[in-house]
């Protein structure tokens, strides 16, 4: 049965495939929990709707294309990576005001916040509770004619094959909406920073730049947010939601819950281990999509606020597991601000939005970007298990290649993140063959002090170099005691040799990464050296590039 809709927002119905039944499940609490299952709902085009019959993990850019016939939105790489498929997910400020995560780099406009976020890897019933928004809100917003967005883009030229201009559309919208809100123009360094999820093959960036000026010169337009603002209040009142549907592709009923509280996340998880924990699914959203997996039953942990939460305490960040990953970067960059650079470059906007810190680190890839920033800063990590919750440093968690210390039924609560000590010099430098939204084949993480020119402490933590993101355990204990001169550097780039063995595949090979992990590490020593040390604009290609690079 349908549940009832908001009496002054209309309700649309959706059905596809088999009614929904309950998926086989053993115990006391079988019959209760079959009665719970309820539609997905949440706000599209001035109307709840209600969605049933559709397989867990339907994408939010399948139901677009094919159910809702939503064709404005549009399928590039189907991996989050072009940026073709880019929509806006709102939910209410007041939500994450809530949760602490107002502060964060969300735009948040007249009420609502709202995210770009990637359709292709996004599944449906994470939108339960909150609002889409697509390219086709923009005209609607403008009252008919073209919202400022769309009108810039095509008195600049910002348009020619035009595949990808929805995407741009809708994280061009999202930053007028912000800039708007606040009273401020963005630079064109800004405008890039921000369209840096969104590929463009042919048009070139210049004049979509151009666009993202030009739309703020143009009479204004805002979105209406009330409406969507009180259906986002009364859909807060549904019970948490737990959806079961067929999934045709494997014959079988799949079930999909999301948890609101702690409590509630960690009873479940216990009962049912086997459940696989969602995230922000920028990375499980592939297995699907492009490796056809089955992910069985679905527990998804981004209702639960507790985990969205980012605490200052002195000295430290807690930062929970589902915090998004560009609210977890910005709070770690506003504190050290050597971390921006690799907080740009980590994925495009769209992937921050919706990836979580958390599931970066649980997902344990020896290429992830943020184990070896963690470990360098001497994180801990939280688990949860239950009632019960234990705490170990990040450096210990990883076990072998994708494999942790999680217990079954055990889950990533939190990271604790000591914050550097005055003198501490922290570096970060990423290395891929893109700039943005790439992989890398290194990354490198250093934290180091120094006392009375004397190596105190140092970690060394690097990506890309074995099956695990490690510490480079030797070549620390080169330099703990030692000068910090060029000598005793080139000894540790020596000993990293024993620290490693990478090896070579589609990024990098083995030569290269071991050249270049050496090469870093004499980076740090010429960026911190006592006399003379390189300053950014020697150091940084964007000292001399942007200008050029941006048409300014």
């Amino acid at each position: 049965m349908s549940l009832p809709a908001p009496p002054t927002v209309p309700a649309r119905r959706e059905a596809a495939g088999p009614a929904s039944a309950p998926a086989p499940r053993e115990g006391a609490d079988a019959a209760a929990a079959a009665a719970t299952t309820r539609p997905i709902r949440f706000f599209h085009r001035g109307a709840v709707v209600e969605v049933e019959g559709l397989a867990p993990t339907t994408t939010v850019l399948a139901w677009l294309r094919e159910h809702a016939r939503c064709s404005g939105t549009k399928e590039g790489c189907n991996e989050g990576d072009c940026g073709a498929c880019t929509v806006l997910v709102a939910e209410l400020a007041e939500h994450a005001e809530a949760v602490g995560t107002a502060s964060a780099r969300a735009t948040v406009a007249r009420g609502l916040s709202l995210r770009p976020v990637n359709a292709c890897v996004r599944y449906l019933p994470t939108l339960d509770g909150k609002a889409l928004l697509t390219v086709e809100d923009l005209k609607a917003t403008a009252g008919g004619a073209l919202h400022p967005v769309q009108q810039a883009l095509v008195e600049c030229h910002g348009s020619q094959c035009g595949f990808c201009t929805p995407g741009f559309a809708m994280t061009m919208s999202a930053a007028y909406e912000r800039h708007a809100e606040a009273g401020t123009r963005p630079t064109r360094q800004q405008l890039a920073d921000d369209l840096a999820g969104n590929l463009c093959r042919c048009t070139g960036y210049r004049p979509i730049v151009d666009a993202g000026q030009r739309m703020f010169e143009l009479p204004p337009v805002r979105l209406d947010t009330a409406p969507i603002a009180a259906a986002l209040r009364v859909l807060a009142q549904d019970a948490p939601l737990a959806y079961v549907a067929h999934d045709p592709a494997f014959g079988a009923a799949r079930r999909f819950d999301a948890p609101r509280t702690l409590d509630a996340l960690a009873a479940l998880r216990e009962a049912r281990p086997g459940a696989r924990l969602l995230a922000g699914g920028t990375d499980v959203g592939l297995w699907t999509n492009k490796g056809l997996r089955d992910l069985g039953d679905i527990v998804y942990v981004g209702g639960v606020d507790e985990l969205a939460r980012i605490q200052a305490t002195p000295g430290a960040l807690v930062i929970g597991a589902a915090a998004p990953l560009e609210d977890a970067w910005a709070a770690l960059a506003e504190r050290v601000p050597e971390l921006a650079e690799v907080w740009l470059r980590f994925a495009g906007p769209p992937v921050r939005h919706a990836g979580t810190l958390g599931g970066n680190i649980a997902n344990g890839s020896p290429i992830g970007d943020g184990a070896p920033v963690l470990i360098a800063l001497d994180a801990q990590i939280v688990l949860r298990r239950g009632g019960r919750e234990r705490t170990l440093p990040l450096a210990d968690f990883y076990v072998d290649y994708m494999k942790n210390r999680l217990e079954p039924g055990e889950f990533v609560r939190a990271l604790h993140v000591p914050l550097p000590r005055p003198g501490t010099a922290v570096r970060c430098w990423k290395i891929a063959k893109r700039y943005d939204c790439d992989i890398s084949a290194v990354c490198a993480a250093f934290a180091l002090e120094l006392d009375a020119g004397r190596v105190r402490a140092v970690r060394l933590a690097y990506g890309g170099m074995a099956a695990i993101v490690k510490r480079a355990a030797q070549a620390e204990a080169a330099l703990v005691g030692q000068p910090w001169s060029e000598a005793s550097v080139r000894a540790a780039m020596a000993a990293l040799d024993e620290d490693f063995s990478p090896l070579s595949d589609m990024r990098a090979s083995a030569a290269y990464r071991a050249r270049v992990a050496r090469n870093l590490l004499l980076r740090l020593w010429h960026e911190t050296r006592a006399e003379a040390p390189l300053v950014r604009d020697q150091t940084s290609v964007w000292s001399v590039l942007p200008r050029a690079a941006l048409g300014a």
